[in-house]
C-alpha cells in the first residue's frame, strides 16, 4: 500500500487494513463497508477495532453488552449521556432552535457565566461549532490586530483542520504544508531537557528567535498558540509557570498569545479550571471546544474586549449554528454539572491518586521513562532503556492494544507515538481509579512476558 494511501497516516493509534483478515467476519464486513461508504479519511482506532452501542457515565458498551472502561473521551467529559445535559437538550430541542441574530437571554446568561471562569481581562465571546472553527476565529482576530501574519506554534502541534488551522498543525504530515509564516518553537519536554535547564527561559528565547527569523523574512509577527497542557506534544504540564516569560515575550513583540484549551480546559487539569491558569498568566484569546457541551458541536473564542472592538465592526462573522440554543443549553447544563456535583475538586483528587498509582506501578518497570499528569490528564512514556531514553512506540502499541483487549480504552502521544495518551471522564471516581490502575498493571505484566 502506497504511503498516500496509508489508512492510519496522521492519526495516532490508528487501524491498519492489513489487518482486516484477523478481524471476525461481522467486523471485516463493517471496516469494508465504511471503507467504501465513507472513503479513506475516516479511520477507526486500534489496531483491534471496537464497536460502540450506548453508553453511561464513564462506561461504553458493545453490541453483545460488553462493557469497557473509558479513560479516553475528553467530549462526553462529564459523563456519556448525563442526565441533566439530556434533559437540558432534549427540553430546548422540543421548544426553540435557531441561529443566534434574535434576542435570547440564555446565550446572555452563560456567557455571563463562562467569563467570570477566565478571571479577569477577558470579557467577549464569540461562538462557533467545532474547536477547529474557534482557532480559525481566533488567528483572524489576531492577525487584524496586528496587521502581522507571522504565528508560532511548537514542534508537535495540533489545532484544527480548516485549510488556516492545519497549516499551523505541525502534525499533519507531508502532505499538508506548514505555512510559510509560521515558525515552530522546541516543546517544553522536561523528560527529555538537560538537568537544570529553564525550560520557560528556553521557550522564551525560541520565541524570541522565531520573531527574528520572521523579521528577517519581511515577516511580521501576528501571535503565538499553544495547548497550554500541550497534550499532542506528548502531554507537557510541568514545571507550572513555564509559559510566563513566553507570554512576556511575545507581548514585548506586539503578538497575540492565544491559549488553546480545547483539550485542557473546563476543568480537565484539577486545581485550575483552564490549563493557562496553572502557569499564572492571562492570554489575549482562549479558544475552547470538545467538552464544552459534552457532545453538542458548540465551541468558542473568548478575547479581551480591545481585540474586537474594531473586528466586530470592520469584519464580517456570522456562524449559523455557532451558539445556538440547543447548544447553548448542553454547555449550561455541563457548567452547571461541573460546579454542582464537584467535579473539578474531584478531578484533582481522583487524578493525584493515579497519578500516583501509575508512578508505584512505573517503578517495576525500566521500560517506563517517565509518567506525567495533571488533573485526569496523563502520560507514561515507554522507552528503550531509562539511559538513552529512546522511544520505544512498538511496546506502547501493545500496551494500547492490551488494554483494548481487556476492555480499557485509552491512545497514544507524542511525535514518536511511545507515550500512552490516558484522559479519564471527569466523573471518575475511586473505584474507576482502581480499575484502570489494576487492567494496566496486568497489562503491563503480560506485555513485558511476551503475552499480549
Amino acid at each position: 500500500m502506497s504511503e498516500q494511501f496509508s489508512p492510519t497516516a496522521g492519526m495516532q493509534n490508528g487501524f491498519d487494513l492489513a489487518l482486516l483478515p484477523t478481524l471476525t467476519p461481522h467486523e471485516q464486513a463493517v471496516v469494508e463497508r465504511r471503507q467504501r461508504l465513507l472513503g479513506p479519511s475516516y479511520k477507526l482506532m486500534y489496531q483491534h477495532p471496537v464497536e460502540f452501542v450506548r453508553a453511561e457515565g464513564v462506561y461504553m458498551y458493545g453490541p453483545n453488552g460488553e462493557q469497557y472502561l473509558d479513560c479516553y473521551n475528553n467530549v462526553p467529559s462529564v459523563g456519556h449521556c448525563h442526565p441533566r445535559v439530556v434533559e437540558a437538550v432534549s427540553k430546548q430541542l422540543a421548544t426553540l432552535n435557531t441561529h443566534t441574530r434574535y434576542m435570547d437571554e440564555k446565550i446572555l446568561n452563560y456567557t455571563e457565566q463562562l467569563v467570570e471562569t477566565f478571571g479577569g481581562g477577558i470579557g467577549n465571546v464569540m461562538y462557533t461549532c467545532t474547536g477547529s472553527e474557534a482557532v480559525d476565529l481566533a488567528l483572524r482576530i489576531a492577525k487584524f490586530n496586528t496587521g502581522g501574519t507571522g504565528i508560532i506554534v511548537t514542534d508537535y502541534a495540533y489545532h484544527g483542520i480548516t485549510t488556516t488551522v492545519a497549516a499551523i498543525s505541525t502534525t499533519m504530515g507531508k502532505y499538508v504544508p506548514v505555512d510559510q509564516h509560521v515558525r515552530t518553537v522546541r516543546a517544553p519536554y522536561a523528560y527529555h531537557a538537560e538537568p537544570g535547564l529553564d525550560l520557560g527561559e528556553r521557550l522564551a528565547a525560541d520565541i524570541e528567535a522565531a520573531v527574528a527569523d520572521m523579521q528577517r523574512h519581511g515577516i511580521k509577527f501576528a501571535g503565538f498558540i499553544a495547548d497550554s497542557i500541550f497534550s499532542t506534544d506528548g502531554l507537557l504540564p510541568d514545571p507550572t509557570g513555564f509559559l510566563q516569560k513566553a507570554i512576556e515575550v511575545v507581548h514585548k513583540h506586539g503578538g497575540v498569545y492565544i491559549a488553546d484549551e480545547v483539550q485542557p480546559g473546563f476543568a480537565r487539569t484539577g486545581r485550575n479550571f483552564w490549563g493557562y491558569q496553572r502557569h499564572g498568566i492571562q492570554p489575549d484569546i482562549v479558544v475552547m471546544g470538545k467538552p464544552m457541551g459534552n457532545g453538542l458541536p458548540i465551541a468558542g473564542v473568548a478575547a479581551k474586549p480591545q481585540l474586537l472592538a474594531d473586528f466586530g465592526p470592520k469584519v464580517r462573522y456570522f456562524n449559523t449554528f455557532g451558539g445556538n440554543a440547543v447548544c447553548i443549553s448542553a454547555a449550561q447544563a455541563v457548567l452547571d454539572v461541573i460546579r454542582d456535583e464537584g467535579l473539578q475538586e474531584n478531578c484533582h483528587q481522583v487524578g493525584n491518586y493515579l497519578l500516583d498509582g501509575f508512578k508505584s506501578i512505573a517503578k517495576q518497570y525500566p521500560s517506563i521513562g517517565d509518567v506525567r499528569g495533571a488533573g485526569l490528564y496523563f502520560a507514561v512514556e515507554f522507552v528503550t532503556d531509562p539511559q538513552s531514553k529512546a522511544p520505544d512506540q512498538d511496546l506502547t502499541t501493545k500496551v494500547v492494544g492490551g488494554l483494548r483487549e481487556r476492555k480499557v480504552l485509552i491512545s497514544t502521544t507524542g511525535p514518536h507515538e511511545n507515550s500512552l495518551k490516558i484522559r479519564p471522564l471527569l466523573c471518575f471516581q475511586k473505584a474507576h481509579a482502581d480499575q484502570l490502575l489494576e487492567t494496566f498493571a496486568d497489562t503491563m505484566a503480560a506485555v513485558t512476558a511476551g503475552k499480549a
